[in-house]
């Protein structure tokens, strides 16, 4: 349920409508918009009687939200959620653009492919020091060692880092490192793990899980976001079907059906999508024209030496033509690739 209050609520007014929720044993999330304020009403209390809360003063309207997941609903945050983002705000006018290596597989490799992506103009620097893998016996990635490349590579472009945490327990150990924690696909639905990066109020890259519904993923950012951590980023990263010519198949239908759904930022994975570098290009281009607010593609120096993901991974060359296209791409669906500002480390 929701309670939307008037233009001219006073904050006496809206901290009686919370009290009076509270004291029936729910609790409450606001949402604060352009033209009014929100009062979200989330939990099992005893039954609340809809007609007194909406006599109180300053109540315009009591309605049910008709989705399961509440906060995540544009039901209940009319507005864009803008996530703050080296400068810019994901899901507003500028593109987010999040670049770089599946793996971080050495501080040369990590510090390269940095300075090349942060010249052909990313925003963001993702690379993987855990990396969980299908195979026990493919590499696993650096661990902390990772990190700290991830965190080297940071101070000398500037670019804020995207990494995975796999395990509620190195959220901590991660946290000091990364800018943005990013949830894989496989760890969607770890609801221990949703929770630690909730609790941790440091901005989330949620992945679609490959077998998973968009009310699925809806759900799973609604653990993040009931801990009052409102700095989540969908990411729809190819789902599985009967189609084996790609690596998972790009669920273009989610970038307008989850714009529509939530105002929660989208950002779009193609190289996860197709799995083959040649189609990453065209598919970013589909997920802007469709609404995305950015793209995480997979960037390396030497693909061919990869230690994970090469077949899908951009050259530095290929990456920076992509975001020359997207620039002449952008202004046609209002949005724009931010420039890129010189950085001194």
């Amino acid at each position: 349920m929701i309670v939307v209050m008037s233009v001219q609520a006073t904050a006496r007014e809206v901290s009686d409508v919370i009290a009076r929720i509270r004291a029936m044993g729910y609790d409450v999330h606001i949402s604060e918009g352009k033209e009014r304020t929100i009062i979200g009403v989330i939990g099992r209390g005893r039954p609340i009687d809809k007609e007194q809360i909406a006599l109180m003063d300053g109540v315009v309207q009591v309605m049910s939200v008709t989705h399961p997941y509440k906060i995540a609903s544009r039901e209940y945050h009319p507005d864009d959620t803008l996530v703050p983002l080296n400068g810019i705000e994901v899901g507003g006018p500028n593109l987010a653009i999040i670049a770089g290596p599946c793996s971080v597989e050495s501080r040369e490799q990590i510090l390269e492919t940095a300075h090349a992506v942060k010249e052909a103009g990313a925003t963001a620097l993702r690379g993987g020091a855990f990396k969980p893998r299908t195979s026990p016996y493919s590499f696993q990635g650096l661990g902390e060692e990772g990190l700290v490349y991830l965190a080297e590579a940071r101070e000398a472009t500037g670019l804020p880092v995207v990494t995975e945490v796999m395990d509620p327990q190195l959220v901590p150990l991660v946290g000091q490192y990364a800018d943005v924690f990013q949830i894989g696909a496989r760890n969607m639905q770890n609801y221990a793990l949703l929770h630690a990066v909730g609790e941790s109020q440091k901005p989330v890259l949620l992945k679609r899980g490959m077998s998973s519904t968009i009310e699925e993923l809806l759900m799973a950012a609604e653990y993040i976001l009931s801990h009052g951590n409102m700095r989540v980023m969908l990411c729809e990263r190819g789902i599985r079907t009967f189609e084996t010519h790609t690596r998972n198949t790009f669920d273009i239908n989610a970038v307008p059906a989850l714009k529509h759904l939530t105002h929660l930022p989208v950002i779009a994975d193609p190289s996860h999508a197709v799995g083959k570098w040649e189609y990453v290009e065209s598919v970013s281009m589909a997920a802007i024209a469709a609404g995305a607010d950015g793209i995480i593609v997979e960037v390396h120096p030497r693909p061919e030496e990869a230690l994970s993901d090469g077949r899908q991974s951009l050259k530095p060359e290929r990456f920076a033509a992509l975001v020359e296209k997207l620039r002449h791409l952008a202004p046609i669906v209002g949005r724009r690739v931010p420039e890129v500002e010189a950085h001194h480390a």
